[in-house]
């Protein structure tokens, strides 16, 4: 196929020419010939002045790594025999000088490139915000400026959990990045990235945000953008059009490795909070109520009389925890923490993450359908995990009732290991109980506003549920607990 180049130009210079008639025809009537390409001119942001004030700011991350090589025959190796070695064995040929027999001359250690990243000056003696991926293992870290001037930096400290991780180089005279509020972003508008993507220093990018406080199980509510975003961008600015960072450039969705549309940046706010931890203490210090959280679903919402679908769900509560001597239960929901309310399950964490520990707060839970306010000591966050309790046994089976359970009482070793009272243990299911995933073994603690306190009084409750409404239980099974909906059979 043959291209007509001069064809070529008379179609961009017609598409050129129907745009900017369309444009002209939105101006007002009387418009001059000078208003009318400013028209042109605002039709699209011009990104040169913000890339101006900004770009002496982003700094280029380089990291090597040492690394172990075992001596081999051929160019780079120091002994030629190794190959006759490793066919027949370390006495074949006698020890080169200085090295007992039958043993190999040590490995050696070499420096190796490990990554390239992108970071940005947040104070002018030399403070410089990254990812902590960017620097995770690397032996030395190197920050090269934009003028092209390079420093080894050190690591003040790092916080895995929101993948940042704070540096110093020695420099005085910086040019910092104004820091901008994350919290006032809004979808739609126009934001810039400027990092190293496949180690191109300096590369300018633009785009929209797409979505706010995008869930994806990790700690923090992310800035989702179309802003081209690849392998070395990570840990560079996220920035708005007054020139002020909003987020730290940190991930892509992507099934290719390469931008695909997506990508997801720390909102500055959330940064910010670490970087004051890790440059007084050189760590993260979050505090914890000792709970494990669910969901609440718009069905299990209605069946416990909550307003709307909202609050985490206290699946456990930890013994001797902050939450535990403050009164919190199983099936409680926490819909406010320090006058701040919580919508979403994971807004929970990070509002208690971010709270001082020792300190007091107050917290709002929905219990059997109304508010309860309690205070709670916050703990400090442990480095681990406890260990996940064994499951309890599974006692012999019954008739089954009308959600489908046949049930017995607890057994007295449960009562004490799991610290709850009252209760009855899931014998035999079927029915609805089965579809709702309730399995043998497992604990109904309550149905509804009511608390199980035997068989007998279990019976007696199912006996009087409404048999057009699903009924809301809530479910203990090893240390946790979750609401779940049936709807007894008539």
């Amino acid at each position: 196929m043959q291209f007509n180049l001069l064809g070529c130009r008379r179609i961009v210079r017609m598409v050129a020419g129907a745009t900017a008639a369309a444009l002209l025809a939105f101006a007002p009537l009387g418009t001059t010939a000078s208003a009318q390409t400013d028209v042109l001119q605002n039709a699209m942001p011009d990104f040169t002045r913000v890339v101006e004030q900004t770009e002496a700011s982003v700094v280029n991350i380089r990291t090597t790594e040492t690394v172990r090589i075992r001596n081999r025959m051929g160019p780079g190796g120091n002994d030629p025999y190794e190959l006759f070695r490793w066919f027949f064995g370390p006495d074949f040929l006698p020890p080169m000088p200085g090295q007992p027999r039958g043993q190999p001359e040590p490995d050696q250690e070499r420096t190796v490139p490990r990554g390239v990243g992108s970071g940005f000056i947040i104070t002018e003696d030399g403070f410089i915000l990254t990812n902590n991926h960017v620097v995770a293992g690397s032996s030395d870290i190197f920050v090269t400026l934009n003028d092209g001037k390079e420093y080894r930096a050190k690591i003040v400290g790092t916080d895995t959990r929101t993948d940042l991780a704070l540096l110093k180089i020695d420099a005085k005279g910086l040019k910092p990045l104004p820091i901008g509020e994350s919290r006032s972003l809004r979808k739609g508008q126009w934001v810039l990235a400027i990092g190293s993507p496949f180690g191109l220093e300096s590369t300018v990018t633009a785009g929209i945000v797409s979505a706010i406080n995008r869930e994806t199980g990790d700690y923090l509510p992310f800035i989702q953008t179309d802003v081209a975003v690849n392998p070395g961008n990570s840990g560079g600015p996220l920035i708005d059009l007054s020139g002020r960072v909003v987020g730290v450039n940190s991930q892509i969705v992507s099934r290719s490795g390469g931008f695909m549309g997506i990508s997801l940046a720390i909102p500055i706010d959330e940064a910010m909070l670490v970087v004051e931890q890790l440059k007084d203490h050189g760590k993260v210090t979050r505090g914890r109520i000792g709970v494990q959280i669910g969901t609440v679903s718009e069905d299990v919402a209605k069946a416990i009389g909550l307003p709307k679908a909202m609050g985490a769900m206290v699946s456990n509560v930890e013994r001797n925890g902050p939450a535990d001597q403050a009164g919190v239960r199983s099936g409680d929901v926490i819909t406010r923490f320090n006058d701040r309310e919580i919508n979403h399950m994971s807004d929970l964490p990070r509002i208690v993450g971010n709270t001082k520990p020792g300190t007091r707060a107050t917290m709002e839970l929905w219990r059997k359908g109304r508010t309860v306010k309690v205070n709670v000591k916050v703990g400090e966050m442990p480095s681990t995990d406890d260990d996940t309790p064994a499951r309890p046994s599974t006692p012999e089976p019954g008739p089954a009732d009308a959600l489908g359970l046949t049930v017995t009482d607890v057994p007295a070793a449960l009562r004490d290991k799991f610290q709850f009272e009252g209760g009855v243990q899931v014998a035999q299911v079927e029915g609805p109980a089965a579809d709702a995933g309730l399995s043998p073994g497992d604990i109904v603690l309550t149905i509804n506003d009511t608390d199980v306190t035997s068989p007998s009084h279990y019976a007696s409750v199912v006996s009087k549920l409404d048999k057009s409404r699903p009924a809301a239980v809530l479910v203990m099974r090893g240390d946790q607990s979750q609401w779940v909906t049936i709807t007894p059979r008539k």
